[in-house]
């Protein structure tokens, strides 16, 4: 003979209260058959609620066996548990349990949306059950919009939408007025007829009556088993039997993604304000990423600029000894040294210079300025360009000719109105030069000085008629080579030691300074970056925070799902797709925020870089925040105990 249904063998349920154990049940045993109608009677306190739960597999007895099918289910872990709950029990509860913010089809949905039932199937037959139990016109309502019996009704759809096997129902007139408990109490004998075991718990007698046995409990022990109608035989509708076998076929199939996402988007959207105030934290934190990145990207791409435009295959040699406090001797440095340098190998250019501030007027106009004295290799050294007219030659150095070239900031200055420079002649110091030449912008130093400010005229005309000295202030060498600039650099300070008989000056290597700079701005850039990321760090905190709370509203909920068949991971899968889906929506506003950001700072002149490795890095963090912040959360509504949870107020 084939095992019976359900068998209970010496059951017993003790609760602990206070650090107390408290017995409820007392060594329970009976079988129940397939396709009964067993009305379990008692009072309040009886245990008889708490003896549906552990035939629903809500609740694991604390002693003795229960047998299903013969299978031992205290052996099953907490998934096949929930397999178990979702192939072969529907629940139909006093207080309905229907999900508030979900429609009416969206509550009978839910078991088919953790067995794997594709979209279209399972809204079809949820359609389809509340059709057939009179709620065609109530498909899209809400719990709260409808009544209590059609509440009740919905739960009954819901019940049978895995199939429903075997269908617990717990005390399900108890809410509902006599017409509609008449009308539920109709439902479950079709059911019954229809083929499905049909376990009621009630107190009320006349409710008990219409069931074909009658199973009376007391003080946690039974103390009637009655028969009170033959049973005849019955056939199984074919449809139910149907859906519970594609239910199982499919039961360890995860929901699909989307399905958690419009799951997600529904619970964010009840409570709109808590989530803005959320989605604000990691909107601030990513945006602050993105924009701190790209203004620091653009600070540290201007500054570099301006070093190259200066010259990197530069060393500039100054009067002075390095590391030493006291003034150098600032007359140490002359123009023959830069003869000498460049005969060294590996140098292109060695020029002069001597600067000094002057001034120069044309016309009406006055304009003060620098006035660097220089040799005709000035340009080439330092690879500028000419945007009008050429540069003084060595022939002009040589028989001290009064001609000069103008730096784009002087020009400007000096001749308005569209008037051409070249061939004027300008005052500088009272003493007239001839403009031969312009020269193209440079920009700003890294250290934020105008290099377009500035005249250039040959050497030997500055130090007689202008400055009246035969040192220079620097030597600017060019090197071929600039991985050899550390061999050149000791091959110039060997020659001027030699020449001096002493270390009276010092070198600066700019592709060093360049190095230097770089690091000094990629140091900025991380501390920028950081800062940023502490704002999205308190924006991950914060999601953490709501998910708890979110966690804690909805324990009821969860309950709810974990008895219509959700595994641990589909409830841990639900609240950390509900994090990430905060985190991903305030991680993609926050990402054109910061973009916005950035672009309004560069059209006030503030340099800003754009590029794609911020964005991606900070739209990963706000979504890997998501990802850490909501698994706490997300854990622990997973680890709840259905049947506390369905109990929870």
């Amino acid at each position: 003979m084939s095992a019976p249904l359900i068998e209970l063998v010496d059951l017993t349920k003790t609760f602990q209260s206070g650090g107390l154990p408290v017995p409820v049940l007392h060594g329970i045993s009976l079988t129940i058959e397939e396709g009964e109608f067993v009305a379990i009677m008692g009072q309040s306190g009886s245990g008889k609620s708490t003896l549906m739960n552990i035939l629903g597999c809500l609740d694991r007895p604390s002693g003795g066996r229960y047998l299903f099918a013969g299978r031992d289910v205290s052996l099953l872990d907490s998934d096949e548990l929930a397999a178990l709950r979702r192939n072969t029990f529907g629940f139909i509860f006093q207080r309905y349990n229907l999900i508030p913010t979900e429609t009416a089809t969206e509550n009978v949905e839910i078991p088919s949306i953790y067995a794997g039932m594709s979209r279209r199937d399972r809204i079809h037959r949820a359609r389809e059950l509340l059709t057939r139990l009179g709620l065609a016109d109530r498909l899209d309502y809400r719990p709260t919009q409808l009544s209590g019996g059609q509440q009740q009704r919905v739960s009954i759809a819901r019940a049978l939408m895995n199939g429903g096997r075997v269908i617990l129902a717990d005390e399900p007139t108890g809410a509902l007025d006599t017409r509609s408990g008449a009308e539920v109490m109709a439902q479950l004998r079709e059911l019954h007829r229809a083929g499905h075991t049909i376990i009621l718990i009630t107190h009320e007698a006349d409710v008990a009556a219409e069931a074909d046995r009658t199973i009376q409990i007391r003080d946690g022990l039974i103390v009637d088993d009655s028969v009170t109608r033959v049973r005849d035989a019955r056939a199984v509708e074919p449809a139910i039997v149907q859906s519970a076998d594609r239910s199982a076929d499919s039961a360890g199939h995860l929901p699909d993604m989307m399905e958690a996402v419009k799951m997600a988007l529904r619970s964010l959207r009840t409570n709109l304000f808590r989530t803005v105030l959320t989605l604000l934290g990691i909107i601030i934190g990513v945006g602050a990423v993105v924009a701190m990145l790209a203004i620091g990207d653009g600070s540290k791409a201007s500054v570099l600029s301006r070093i190259e435009a200066m010259g990197t295959d530069l060393l500039v040699v100054r009067p002075g000894a390095r590391n030493v406090r006291a003034p150098g001797d600032s007359s140490s440095l002359v123009a023959q040294d830069a003869e000498a340098i460049a005969l060294l190998p590996n140098v292109r250019e060695s020029v002069p210079e001597y600067n000094s501030g002057v001034t120069v007027r044309y016309g009406d106009n006055d304009y003060t300025t620098t006035g660097t004295g220089t040799s005709a290799n000035y340009a080439r050294a330092r690879n500028w360009e000419l945007a009008q007219g050429a540069f003084f030659s060595d022939a002009d150095v040589t028989s001290y000719s009064p001609v000069i070239v103008l730096g784009r900031t002087v020009a400007n200055n000096l001749f308005r109105d569209g008037e051409g420079p070249l061939g004027k002649y300008v005052l500088v110091n009272n003493i007239p030069f001839q403009v031969v030449g312009v020269l193209a912008g440079k920009g700003a130093t890294p250290y934020g000085s105008d290099m377009d400010d500035n005249m250039i005229m040959p050497l030997t005309t500055a130090q007689m008629r202008l400055f009246g000295r035969r040192y220079v202030r620097s030597i600017t060498v060019q090197i071929a080579d600039t991985t050899r600039g550390d061999e050149t650099e000791a091959a110039i300070s060997n020659l001027l030691e030699g020449r001096h008989r002493k270390v009276d000056f010092q070198i600066r290597n700019m592709a060093s300074l360049l190095e230097t700079v770089t690091a000094t701005q990629n140091t900025l850039t991380v501390l920028l970056g950081s800062i940023a990321a502490i704002s999205l760090l308190v924006g991950g905190i914060g999601v953490m925070n709501i998910m708890l709370v979110s966690v804690t509203e909805r324990i009821r909920e969860i309950g709810i799902r974990m008895a219509t068949g959700a595994r641990t991971i589909h409830i841990l899968l639900q609240f950390i797709t509900e994090a990430l889906v905060v985190c991903a929506v305030g991680g993609a506003i926050g990402v054109f925020g910061g973009l916005a950001v950035a672009w309004i700072a560069g059209e006030f002149g503030t340099p800003v870089v754009f590029s794609l490795p911020p964005v991606l890095l900070a739209f990963g963090s706000a979504f890997f925040i998501g990802l850490l912040f909501g698994f706490l959360p997300a854990r622990r509504a997973a680890r709840l105990d259905p049947v506390v949870a369905l109990s929870a107020e």
